[in-house]
């Protein structure tokens, strides 16, 4: 295609429209909203269709409120606005069965596999007297950590019969890289323990599927702004905090980074550029981990 300078009747150069991603299909877990919602517009932008998985439930032990089916119909519309197919499915990535179906289904309709976005991931942190303490335990691995693996176990098959390589990203965090302070709830130690082990699963996939030019890397944000955080419960819970408020100051002049940062971010890692980067750990922290 030709573009032209206003002031000019002959073409200056020729310009590539083509996205960075046509042609692949990317699956991405929590893409309801927030961070999820951002992958999928993104990427649908540089080319990609969508397969766009959510819970779009409330869970017991969260105290904010999560996702609805309305925020997973706004995703399919911010990505078909550009043109690219979405299958959106709500299920939950802790249901091996369930999500199996909701892959398989996805990836007949859309024809193949390239990009998985292991994003799916949920707070249940609780102020004192932490009466929930083992279910927020509990809940808090089974979304971050088994839901994770259930994601794994199923796309990374499909994605070596695709013979065609493959990028996989697992959304930790910055609590996933440097010691936290534990409030001795089971919230609290199930995000940090799921958080660094994913980072695990992560190194390991990545030697276990390098042979077949599958990469598998985690990016890991600072707080970021999503409903996640932007909500009534979290300061409260931070000023009850104090210690783990003071350990999320981060040392560049930004409270919180945006869902779009951690997209780019992602966009390098499963794009062309990335072609050669396999089992890192991405900070995009705003200093937090380099100061720590």
């Amino acid at each position: 295609m030709f573009y032209y300078d206003i002031l000019a009747t002959e073409p200056l150069r020729e310009v590539d429209t083509m996205g960075l991603l046509d042609g692949k299909v990317a699956l991405i877990t929590g893409a309801a909203r927030g961070q999820g919602r951002s992958h999928a517009q993104l990427l649908a932008e540089e080319g990609a269709d969508i397969i766009a998985l959510d819970i779009c439930k409330q869970l017991d032990t969260v105290h904010y409120a999560m996702s609805t089916p309305e925020d997973l119909e706004e995703t399919v519309r911010l990505v078909e606005k550009t043109g690219r197919r979405i299958v959106a499915k709500q299920v939950d990535i802790r249901d091996y069965d369930a999500l199996k179906t909701a892959v398989t289904e996805g990836v007949s309709e859309l024809g193949r596999l390239d990009i998985v976005l292991a994003n799916a991931g949920i707070m249940t942190q609780s102020l004192e007297p932490h009466t929930l303490n083992r279910e927020e335990w509990r809940d808090g691995i089974d979304v971050m950590l088994t839901g994770t693996w259930n994601t794994l176990q199923i796309t990374s098959p499909i994605l070596i019969d695709g013979g065609r390589g493959g990028a996989i990203v697992i959304t930790s965090s910055v609590s996933g890289l440097r010691p936290m302070y534990t409030d001795l709830s089971g919230g609290f130690d199930s995000y940090c323990a799921a958080k660094f082990g994913v980072v695990g699963l992560a190194r390991a996939y990545a030697a276990g599927l390098a042979e077949h030019s599958i990469r598998v890397n985690t990016v890991h944000p600072t707080g970021c702004d999503t409903p996640m955080v932007n909500n009534d419960f979290f300061p409260a819970y931070m000023e009850g905090n104090m210690k783990t408020a003071m350990a999320f100051q981060n040392t560049m002049p930004v409270q919180m980074v945006d869902p779009i940062d951690i997209s780019r971010a992602i966009l390098y890692l499963v794009g062309e550029s990335g072609r050669y980067v396999t089992g890192i750990q991405l900070p995009v922290d705003a200093g937090i981990t380099y100061a720590s």
